[in-house]
């Protein structure tokens, strides 16, 4: 399994406020810049622990955030 997954977001600004919703929560999420495989409608994305991606992916729904999807990153 991953170490880590990648949320992708439409916006610069989703991706901030993802961030800092996870970061409320104390998740470890880290903006970044969107791997170029994975390819996006926006330049950023938040780096999360794999195994937080069910709760992250709740409490952003919650939050109103708009995702597009949560991908493993394999590195």
């Amino acid at each position: 399994m991953a170490e880590f997954a990648v949320i992708l977001v439409y916006t610069t600004t989703d991706a901030i406020f993802a961030e800092r919703v996870l970061r409320r929560a104390d998740l470890a999420a880290k903006l970044i810049p969107t791997p170029r495989h994975l390819g996006s409608d926006c330049g950023s994305a938040v780096r999360i622990p794999a195994s937080e991606s069910e709760r992250c992916e709740e409490l952003l729904r919650t939050a109103g955030v708009s995702l597009s999807r949560i991908v493993p990153l394999n590195t």
